[in-house]
């Protein structure tokens, strides 16, 4: 058991640290308990290995994950279809007097669309629409993208489907205590939470965030928020025979310069004595701004257009690198500058490889930049919001939407096999192709997934969950059932702001079981209390992908989640504590 205690808080650790990434994480917890194990066989009555390797990898099967994955590539197929843009239409020709209601009641619709479709894909799908039509009309996109994200979370808790951990926490509960969670059994209490978190939303936090939108004025020059470019030294370039005096080039004194490139060289600070020459490639990073005042040297008197636009996720851009000549075959416009919240490596810009949530800054001719909407690997987050073109396959696309959720809403089938027959069904309509469909599947989830079930199963065989919830039991002797709730309740939501929903869920999911048992009460009580606290992911980037998805584009900070989201925590917290006596008649 102990030993089992050292694997998981070791991976508690690099989860939450990041010291080492997600994926090469799940793979190390889930080798070492595959060869502890194998060593150390954990024995039944009959001679048995209770964590054998069949076991420990049954992750991999499980049907939450599948239905997770399908319901990944349904939200794709929406995305790719263009299903969702008859929106866009309706925003382009709102006036500018009722724009900020237009904007709460498209985040409303995307909170009502995400208790029915993973949050992940809605808020992509809404996070250009919301952008603009902010950015355009008032309050500006860093008042309204958190805000969003933390809708959609809210509106994920509502009903089975809404959540990757609801279907997960429900899977493991009937694989482990043959307890069943229904599509709407998490409705009532679902959406009480989820209206006194959307009142706090609407009400509280624009003024909470009230300072964000300055702070793009303000990009204060560190690396992590500013865009990285490069600049090519050619013959008729301004720049060229420029000499670096003092450590400073004159007229590159509001940008860092990271390095100049120069043949096979690599030339760095404090580049004394450094004349630009034709041909050097000179590697800078600032604001927007600044980058562009410098990149207009190189365009000359050409009639660019210049916006913002994130890495979507599944993209086809991701993990690739960047290099505008590509960029330029396949749009037309050209790829000037990158910026990622998190700090990037002195590297040569052509050399750093793009993630989703990461925004490039792009110039183009007017109507390679509108045909840029239409392309499906980017979210455009600034300028006019406009449809091109009809999508003939966005009604296919929705109506197989609809299909899935009523099917496994009435009971017809279950929802895995409603998921992964209405992805079929997106394939064979061509609402997206096959290459798509594997892009909408991260191998990150299915890694953490993975190994946090093979972590839960190794928890609950040698009896550590049961320990820790006798622990727990014990620490709040002669407390209420409603305390020890509430606690369990407070723990899951801090720790699910440490790791992420998905791990929290899945650790914390035997030890609740246990806990009910341990108590005399019934389990369902303490599942529903997992799922909702592990929901209550808004104090990080980290938490949630849609919570790290809107950082760049909304121009955020952490602490700007721990301000805007902590409280929010608390406020779930006590609003559960406050219903739960009432709803499940506990004491």
């Amino acid at each position: 058991m102990w030993i089992t205690f050292a694997i998981v808080g070791a991976a508690v650790v690099l989860f939450a640290t990041g010291i080492v990434s997600i994926e090469v994480t799940a793979l190390a917890v889930i080798a070492m308990l595959l060869v502890f194990f194998q060593i150390f066989p954990l024995l039944s009555p009959a001679g048995e290995n209770l964590l054998d390797a069949s076991g420990l990898l049954s992750g991999f099967a499980n049907p939450a994950l599948i239905t997770i994955l399908a319901l990944l590539v349904i939200g794709q197929g929406l995305q790719q279809s263009g299903a969702m843009d008859g929106i866009m239409q309706i925003l382009s020709a709102s006036r500018r007097s009722h724009a900020k209601k237009l904007i709460w009641l498209i985040i409303a619709a995307a909170g009502v669309l995400s208790a029915f479709l993973n949050n992940t894909p809605v808020v992509v799908i809404f996070i250009p629409i919301v952008s603009a039509l902010a950015n355009r009309y008032g309050p500006g996109a860093s008042s309204m993208l958190l805000p969003l994200s933390y809708i959609t979370i809210l509106g994920g808790m509502t009903t089975m489907v809404g959540s990757s951990t609801n279907l997960l926490v429900a899977g493991l509960a009937n694989s482990h205590s043959g307890i069943e969670i229904g599509f709407f059994d998490l409705f009532m209490p679902g959406i009480i939470l989820a209206v006194v978190g959307s009142l706090y939303v609407w009400l509280v936090m624009p003024w909470l965030l009230s300072d964000v939108k300055d702070r793009k004025k303000q990009r204060v020059r560190k690396s992590g928020t500013q865009f990285l470019a490069r600049l090519d030294i050619t013959n008729n370039h301004p720049l060229r025979g420029e000499e670096n005096r003092g450590g400073l080039f004159k007229s590159l004194i509001n940008v860092s310069v990271l390095n100049v490139i120069r043949a096979e060289n690599v030339l760095l600070p404090p580049f004394q004595n450094v004349v630009l020459e034709a041909g050097d490639h000179v590697h800078i990073a600032g604001s927007r701004d600044a980058v562009m005042k410098l990149l207009r040297l190189k365009a000359g008197e050409e009639n660019l257009y210049v916006v913002e636009a994130a890495i979507a996720t599944g993209s086809r851009l991701s993990g690739r690198m960047v290099r505008d000549e590509a960029f330029f075959d396949r749009t037309g416009c050209h790829l000037v500058g990158v910026q990622r919240q998190r700090r990037m490596k002195r590297l040569a810009m052509d050399r750093i490889r793009l993630r989703p949530g990461d925004v490039l800054l792009i110039a183009g001719p007017r109507h390679a930049i509108r045909n840029l909407r239409l392309n499906r690997d980017l979210m455009v987050l600034e300028g006019n919001v406009t449809t091109i073109r009809a999508f003939t396959k966005a009604n296919k696309a929705f109506a197989t939407f609809v299909l899935v959720v009523l099917a496994a809403a009435l009971g017809l089938v279950p929802i895995v096999i409603s998921a992964v027959v209405g992805a079929l069904a997106m394939l064979i309509c061509g609402c997206l192709n096959i290459e798509q469909a594997s892009r909408a599947i991260d191998r990150k989830i299915v890694l953490l997934i993975a190994a946090s079930i093979a972590m839960a199963q190794a928890l609950e065989k040698t009896g550590g969950a049961q320990y820790l919830a006798n622990e727990l039991v014990v620490s709040l002797d002669g407390k209420s059932a409603i305390v020890v709730l509430s606690s369990l309740f407070l723990m899951t939501a801090f720790l699910t702001n440490i790791l992420s929903n998905n791990a929290t869920a899945l650790l914390m999911t035997p030890i609740a079981i246990g806990t009910a048992n341990a108590m005399g009460l019934s389990p369902i009580i303490f599942i529903h209390a997992i799922i909702f606290a592990a929901n209550c992911s808004f104090a990080s980037p980290i938490g949630y992908q849609t919570n790290l998805l809107v950082m760049a584009p909304g121009n955020y900070r952490f602490a700007d989640y721990l301000r805007a989201g902590g409280p929010l925590v608390l406020l779930i917290w006590a609003s559960f504590t406050l219903i739960a006596p009432w709803y499940y008649a506990i004491n």
